[in-house]
């Protein structure tokens, strides 16, 4: 593959992304990390991207898709009562990793009077919880990503690695009966460290996320504990993921504090 091309296929695939590692673009193109590094510096001096530690972000995204602010005023009644729902679920004091998720972070305005003690690379989250006594929050490294209010990165993932939490409580891109799905290779990473580190994890998935792939593969469906949802998630589906042993769970439902 020419040079050229390989660039052109980089900025396409960050166009898509706008975030990505250095090891998720080795993977996409099949070439080596030495060969990504040139092609990102060549990139950069053409003011394309702008390099991070692990990885390269775009400079120019092409929407605002993913913006934090944007996406937290989809499906707003949804993800309030989702979260609502998720809270009740959590028992006081107990350790919770909290995702960079907009849901997540509606769930998170919930928790104050639990007063767990949070592990999270929301910068939305953190925020929220700054001026609190109640809840001691735990940041992880990383990069800033600023668009989505997160901190990404290869120190983002060791901090989780390093971790146990009594439940993790999480957001993504897609539910298929294939597993969970995400937007963004580097978000994927973290994820995965912080399904490793949760001895229960809790999705909490408005109804538009269902039968959705998205970009990247999170986990399989055997990896769920509890998806919370709203009444508009389809029964079918629905039906389907408690046959694979997944409690799903419909806000508005009674809900039991089980451990």
């Amino acid at each position: 593959m020419l040079a050229e091309e390989r660039q052109k296929r980089i900025e396409d695939y960050l166009l898509k992304t706008e975030f990505a590692s250095l090891e998720e673009l080795s993977e996409q193109l099949d070439v080596s990390l030495s060969t990504i590094r040139r092609d990102l510096g060549l990139l950069e001096s053409r003011g394309v991207l702008r390099r991070t530690h692990g990885g390269a972000r775009i400079t120019q995204p092409k929407s605002d898709e993913y913006t934090f602010t944007t996406r937290d005023t989809h499906q707003s009644e949804e993800k309030q009562a989702i979260a609502r729902v998720c809270a009740e679920m959590i028992h006081p004091n107990q350790t919770v990793i909290m995702d960079a998720g907009t849901t997540v972070f509606q769930v998170a305005k919930q928790l104050e009077s639990k007063s767990p003690q949070v592990f999270t690379n929301s910068l939305p989250i953190a925020n929220l919880y700054s001026t609190t006594s109640k809840v001691e929050v735990v940041v992880s490294g990383g990069v800033i990503y600023p668009r989505l209010g997160v901190l990404v990165g290869p120190l983002a993932v060791e901090a989780f690695s390093k971790i146990n939490s009594d439940v993790a409580i999480m957001g993504a891109g897609g539910l298929t009966l294939e597993g969970i799905t995400n937007s963004h290779g580097l978000l994927i990473d973290i994820q995965r460290a912080m399904l490793r580190a949760a001895r229960k994890v809790i999705f909490c998935l408005d109804h538009t996320k269902f039968g959705r792939p998205s970009l990247s593969p999170l986990c399989d469906i055997e990896a769920i504990n509890v998806i919370v949802t709203d009444a508009k998630a389809p029964a079918d589906m629905v039906a389907k993921l408690r046959e694979r042993g997944v409690e799903v769970v419909i806000a508005g439902a009674t809900v039991t504090t089980s451990s």
